[in-house]
């Protein structure tokens, strides 16, 4: 790379690393929302003209935004390593497309939707809560798979017992299911209690623990996973970031790991002096 390129690489990258240029980013992207918002209500023709003046200028700003990023990358492939990179450049990309005279307007329109989004991927802690949700989901799932368990059985008991009742909220298994559903919710739950007890007095115990597994051990198991991942996320940016507590034990291993080869190398020479030596 020649030093002229080296210059303008590194005056991009003070840009991007610019806390106001961020922060204009950002002002950007909220004020490009109010448009799209405003573009929902009946506005005079001239005001859709500034509007749509104010589409075309935010287009060009996330554009030049965009390939300011990508130039001040050492090599542009290491742009598009990062996922929410990808998705900017998507969510850029698609904003292209003309609105008027096209014959996907609508989906024009709604591709610019997702440029609210882009706030996620320009503020640290919205791209640490997204990643944690993402990686969450899948240990989130196997705790889905035995609440599906725990309804499947407790919908068919009460589709048993409580059939004769209330056809129309025990009539058979998925239906059950459903009621239970709204009990987990705790909608007007003690309505469909109330109304079993009639003819079972301690039907209570079947709505009880019910709740007690769903509301109370099952949703404290789905925070828990959440809150783990999230925790294992912010001390992954703490160390590539080199902030809070896991950034200095990062660093601190790196430095020790670095010794330690020093003094490996030091070894090693001093052998090979007493070897001679000898």
């Amino acid at each position: 790379m020649s030093v002229a390129a080296m210059s303008w690489r590194a005056r991009f990258l003070a840009i991007r690393s610019n806390k106001i240029f961020e922060m204009t980013v950002i002002t950007i992207i909220i004020l490009s929302a109010m448009m799209i918002g405003a573009t929902t209500y009946d506005i005079s023709p001239t005001g859709m003209a500034v509007l749509k003046f104010f589409d075309i200028a935010v287009t060009a700003f996330f554009l030049v935004e965009l390939l300011i990023r990508m130039a001040a990358e050492e090599r542009l492939k290491d742009f598009f390593k990062k996922g929410w990179n990808i998705f900017d450049f998507l969510v850029v990309t698609a904003s292209l497309i003309p609105i008027d005279e096209s014959e996907m307007v609508l989906l024009a329109r709604l591709l610019r939707i997702f440029r609210v989004l882009r706030l996620v991927s320009m503020i640290p802690e919205l791209r640490i809560l997204m990643d944690a949700l993402v990686k969450a989901i899948p240990r989130i799932g196997y705790v889905v798979v035995l609440m599906f368990i725990i309804f499947y059985i407790y919908g068919a008991i009460g589709s048993f017992w409580f059939e004769q009742i209330n056809p129309v909220l025990w009539g058979d298994i998925t239906i059950a299911m459903l009621t239970l559903f709204r009990v987990a919710t705790f909608e007007d739950w003690t309505d469909v209690m109330y109304e079993t007890m009639e003819v079972y007095p301690f039907s209570w115990i079947f709505y009880l623990t019910f709740i007690f597994l769903t509301a109370f051990v099952f949703l404290n198991m789905m925070i828990g996973v959440v809150l783990d991942v999230m925790q294992q996320e912010h001390e992954k940016y703490n160390r590539e970031e080199g902030e809070g507590e896991a950034g200095e034990v990062h660093w601190i291993k790196e430095h020790t790991a670095e010794m330690e080869q020093r003094l490996e190398r030091m070894e090693g020479m001093l052998q090979q002096v007493v070897d001679k030596s000898k």
